[in-house]
C-alpha cells in the first residue's frame, strides 16, 4: 500500500489526531492537504494555541484544546496518538472498546515503508547508536533516512523512499507501547528504570521495549547487549536471529571488546575491527554504542569503513558536545542525558572532575547510584529544576560524600547555574551540563535545553583557548 492509498483508506472515517507536536504535525498537514475533516486535540491551553488553532480551523480541522481535550473520543474510527500518551490511558482504552483503531504516525510508517528498516531503542544510547548506524551506512554508499524519536518523523517522506534505501529509526518506549511493527533489524542498547512518571510499572516499560522484536521472524535480526540482564533475557526469548555485543565476554555471534580491541565474531571466528582507543567519541558507553552499531550493519558495511567512520565521526548535538573553550575552561553540552545512567556514563567519560549542572523533570527514578558517582567524580555541583532537592539529598546520603570536597548549590534556573559554574571555574576545568532528568519542567525538550545552554555560554566574553 502506498502512502496515498493509506490516506484514501481513511476517507469517510472519523479521524482524530492527539497532540500537535513534532511527531504529528506533518501527519496533520498530510491529512488536511488531502481534504480529510479531522479532529485535532491538544492538552495545551487555548490561549497559548490561538493562532495555530485558527489556522487549523480554516484548513478544515475541528480543534479541541485544554484540559478536556480527550473528552468525547468514543465516536472516532481512527485515533492517532501522540507518543507521550500511552494506549493504556483510560480514555483511549474506552475509545478502543467502542471500536476505534488506536494507532500512531510510527505504526503507520512501518506498515507503509517500502525499504529495509533498522529500529533502535534502549534506556540510554539510542540517539547516538542510531546516528552512528546512519553514518556507517552512508559511508558505505547507502541512501539513509534517519528519523523517529531523534526528532524527525518519516511518514510523509515515504514517497521519496526507494526499495534499496534503509530507514534508521530511534524508537522510544512511548512509541513502542502496544505497537505492531517488524523492523528488519532491531537494536536494544540497554534497559534500566526510566520514564516511570509515564509507565505505571517498570514491567510495563520493559514490555514496551520488548515490542521492537516481538513480531520479528527467523529472517530478521535482533541486536542485544549481553552485559545487561534484561536485554540478555530478550535475546533468549526472541524468534529472530540474535547478535550480541559485550564489553565483558567473547560472544559467539556479534561484536565484543577484549584487551582494548573490538572484534566481529561469527560462530566464534573473530575478525578485528578497531582498537577502542581510536574511537573519536569519548567514554566507555560510546564504545558500547559503536559495538551495537557494528553488529547492526554486519554484512552491509565493511570493517575498513567502520574504522574510518569511528575515527572521524564527532557525534550528536547535545551529546557530550564541546560548545567552546573559554579562558581555559571547557563547556560541554550533554543535555540529551535525560536519565541517571546516561549522566553516569558522561561523568565516566570525563578526563577531569567536572563542574556539573544537573536537575530537571521528575520521572520518579532513583538518584542513589548517580549520587555515588557524583560524590566520587564531580568537583562542584549546581542543581536546578524540579529534582534539585532530590538529587542534593541523594548525594548527601552517599557514603562517598565529603562536603569539604564537593560543594552543592541549588539555583533558580539554568542561566544562574551556568553563571555560577563559570564564576567558580579555573583554567583546566570542565563545566558539564548533564541533567540526569528530562527537560519538561522548564523546556519543550532536551534540544531546547541544550540550545539554551549553548546560547548562554556563547554570550560570555573572554579569551578563546584550544
Amino acid at each position: 500500500m502506498t502512502l496515498q492509498e493509506y490516506v484514501d483508506s481513511l476517507r469517510g472515517k472519523r479521524v482524530a489526531v492527539l497532540g500537535i507536536g513534532v511527531s504529528n504535525t506533518p501527519l496533520i498537514d498530510l491529512l488536511l492537504d488531502n481534504g480529510l475533516p479531522i479532529t485535532v486535540c491538544d492538552m495545551r491551553d487555548p490561549a497559548s494555541m490561538e493562532d495555530e488553532a485558527e489556522i487549523l480551523s480554516t484548513r478544515g480541522a475541528e480543534v479541541r484544546l485544554g484540559a478536556g481535550y480527550l473528552d468525547g473520543l468514543n465516536g472516532f474510527d481512527v485515533i492517532f496518538r501522540t507518543p507521550g500518551l500511552l494506549p493504556i490511558d483510560l480514555r483511549l482504552a474506552e475509545a478502543k472498546a467502542h471500536g476505534a483503531q488506536i494507532t500512531s504516525e510510527m505504526e503507520a510508517f512501518f506498515k507503509l515503508c517500502p525499504c529495509r528498516t533498522i529500529g533502535v531503542t534502549g534506556s540510554d544510547g539510542k540517539t547516538t547508536t542510531s546516528s552512528i548506524i546512519a553514518e556507517l551506512l552512508k559511508a558505505a554508499g547507502r541512501r539513509v533516512h534517519l528519523g523517529g524519536n531523534i526528532g524527525k518523523p518519516l511518514l510523509c517522506e515515504i514517497p521519496d523512499m526507494r526499495p534499496d534505501d534503509i530507514a534508521v529509526l530511534e524508537l522510544s518506549s512511548f512509541q513502542l507501547h502496544s505497537i505492531d511493527i517488524r523492523p528488519d533489524v532491531a537494536v536494544i542498547t540497554n534497559v534500566s528504570p526510566n520514564h516511570l512518571d509515564k509507565h505505571p510499572t517498570y514491567e510495563d516499560y520493559i514490555d514496551a521495549k520488548r515490542n521492537i522484536y516481538l513480531h520479528q521472524g527467523p529472517g530478521d535480526v535482533l541486536v542485544v547487549n549481553a552485559d545487561n540482564g534484561i536485554t540478555a533475557r530478550f535475546g533468549e526469548e526472541a524468534g529472530s536471529r540474535v547478535l550480541r555485543f559485550s564489553h565483558r565476554e567473547t560472544v559467539r555471534d556479534g561484536v565484543f571488546c577484549r584487551d582494548g580491541m573490538i572484534y566481529y565474531s561469527r560462530n566464534y571466528a573473530v575478525e578485528p575491527i578497531i582498537p577502542e582507543s581510536e574511537i573519536l567519541l569519548p567514554g566507555e558507553h560510546n564504545v558500547e554504542n559503536y559495538m551495537a552499531a557494528f553488529a547492526a550493519v554486519d554484512g552491509v558495511v565493511s570493517p575498513e569503513m567502520c574504522r574510518a567512520v569511528a575515527r572521524k565521526y564527532g557525534g550528536v548535538r547535545h551529546r557530550l558536545e564541546l560548545i567552546r573553550k573559554l579562558d581555559g575552561v571547557s563547556y560541554i553540552n550533554d543535555s540529551i542525558a535525560t536519565s541517571p545512567t546516561r549522566t553516569i556514563a558522561g561523568l565516566r567519560a570525563m578526563r577531569v572532575k567536572p563542574v556539573l549542572i544537573a536537575g530537571g523533570h521528575d520521572k520518579h527514578v532513583s538518584f542513589d547510584a548517580l549520587a555515588d558517582e557524583i560524590a566520587e567524580r564531580v568537583k562542584a555541583l549546581y542543581l536546578t529544576g524540579d529534582t534539585a532537592e532530590q538529587i542534593a539529598a541523594a548525594v548527601k546520603r552517599s557514603v562517598f560524600y565529603d562536603p569539604s570536597r564537593l560543594p552543592i548549590s541549588i539555583v533558580p534556573d539554568l542561566r544562574a547555574a551556568v553563571d555560577a559554574a563559570r564564576e567558580h571555574s579555573v583554567p583546566g576545568d570542565v563545566v558539564l551540563l548533564s541533567p540526569a532528568c528530562s527537560s519538561f519542567d522548564r523546556f519543550k525538550n532536551f534540544a531546547e535545553r541544550g540550545d539554551t545552554f549553548r546560547k548562554i555560554v556563547m554570550e560570555f566574553e573572554g579569551n578563546e583557548t584550544k
